[in-house]
């Protein structure tokens, strides 16, 4: 078994909750691209968003090298926009990937993105199992893996959106 299954199966999750979101609300992403010069209607980021879950879904439930490496394109796009929006200063107050919560441009952000892209590429190169087949090795490690992949899309998201705030609190203290 990939050791990176456990991280992707986070990516996964994630790029599917971020994609609901988007197609949700796709006004605060479409200002976001509007903001780094990329013109799209709320119809196209939307369907961006359907596209997102769907990818997603089918990383969780399939053991698909390009499956895999379309998550990892996507979140290497990810980390290139929200670079050049830190590298602009774009005026850029959320990418819309999580709702109505802030998710500023951070370098938290482009590190979660890189983080989710690798465990994607190590899973392109050797795929084996599908994220949902570990639910399938007993009751006890079905729910802790499910737990810990929950926790773990949990904790991307937190540190997407408080971690910066957080970071830039304490460096004004330390000032």
């Amino acid at each position: 078994m990939n050791a990176a299954l456990g991280p992707y199966a986070i990516a996964a999750g994630l790029l599917a909750l971020a994609g609901a979101m988007k197609a949700w609300r796709p006004a605060d992403t479409a200002t976001a691209l509007h903001g780094g010069g990329v013109r799209a209607p709320t119809w196209v980021v939307r369907a961006g968003g359907f596209a997102e879950v769907v990818v997603g879904s089918l990383a969780l439930v399939t053991a698909s090298a390009v499956v895999a490496v379309v998550v990892a394109v996507s979140y290497l796009a990810f980390a290139v926009f929200v670079a050049v929006a830190l590298v602009r200063h774009l005026p850029i107050a959320s990418c819309g990937c999580l709702g109505k919560a802030d998710s500023p441009p951070s370098l938290v952000h482009i590190g979660i993105d890189a983080a989710a892209a690798l465990a994607a590429l190590a899973i392109a190169v050797d795929p084996g199992l599908a994220p949902l087949d570990l639910l399938h090795q007993g009751v006890g490690d079905s729910v802790a893996y499910a737990v810990l992949v929950v926790i773990g899309i949990a904790a991307a998201g937190l540190a997407v959106t408080l971690l910066p705030r957080v970071l830039a609190l304490v460096h004004q203290e330390v000032r």
